[in-house]
């Protein structure tokens, strides 16, 4: 099932220092649990949908159960996560190729490294592959402090792509036999003479409070080479939302 952030958001966009902000206030709990619910077991396991053809509900649904995240912080912060991912994929130029939360070491662990990737694969020989590099937080009262802390981790190596992360989509590309796509990102790490405009940063935040404050505030002190698309996704009933997502997400009886 497809995300339309339109039948359950609204939406504001804003200038800061010359970049993207995009706001987006939740109107609408049950579309919004009922579309996250519908995309969460594909982002930690490619194999659910095989599961539950050949063994039927109950088996898909312990096949899943021991992927999903039992901790509270850890279910927010994939939440977080997973709305990032798929308001890539359906709001921008660019794709997320790799979901990386099905690769997790414990389901009540976080991952290392960046929190996404979002590449552009050039159609043309004029264009050039681009990265866009996301950290995303999740809390039910957004502040300064996490978003300072998104910022330092854009920020870091130089505000690209963490070598291991790129190396991370690239091994899972060339399991997929997507060999194309993953000589394109070696070959980017080869490349000593990145244009800037090849990266861009996210800062997705989830809240259950207003981040436009914080999110402007970010924006207007960045002073560095990388644009910068911000966005953040709010509801008052964040937790609410992320208890009934998961809890919808692992109900296939």
């Amino acid at each position: 099932m497809a995300i339309n952030f339109d039948e359950w958001t609204k939406n504001s966009q804003f200038n800061e220092n010359g970049y993207s902000l995009t706001i987006l206030e939740v109107d609408d709990d049950s579309e919004a649990i009922d579309q996250l619910s519908s995309a969460v077991p594909d982002h930690f396991t490619s194999k659910y949908s095989t599961v539950l053809k050949r063994l039927g509900k109950p088996a898909a649904a312990q096949f899943l159960e021991v992927k999903l995240p039992t901790s509270k912080s850890i279910k927010s912060g994939d939440l977080g996560e997973i709305i990032a991912t798929e308001y890539i994929d359906t709001e921008t130029d660019f794709e997320v190729p790799v979901k990386r939360l099905r690769w997790k070491d414990h389901r009540n662990m976080s991952m290392r490294g960046d929190d996404a990737i979002g590449v552009y694969f050039p159609d043309t020989d004029d264009e050039v592959i681009a990265f866009l590099k996301v950290e995303s937080k999740s809390r039910k009262r957004l502040a300064n402090t996490p978003v300072q802390d998104a910022r330092k981790a854009l920020d870091s190596h130089g505000g690209l792509p963490s070598p291991h992360s790129l190396l991370f989509v690239a091994e899972r590309l060339y399991e997929a036999n997507e060999d194309d796509k993953a000589d394109q990102i070696v070959l980017f790490q080869q490349n000593k003479d990145i244009d800037d405009e090849q990266v861009e940063h996210m800062l997705f935040t989830f809240s259950g409070n207003d981040p436009e404050s914080y999110l402007k505030k970010d924006q207007s002190d960045y002073d560095d080479n990388y644009f910068q698309n911000t966005v953040g996704v709010y509801a008052d009933s964040h937790s609410e939302i992320i208890r009934d997502v998961f809890a919808l997400a692992g109900d296939v009886e």
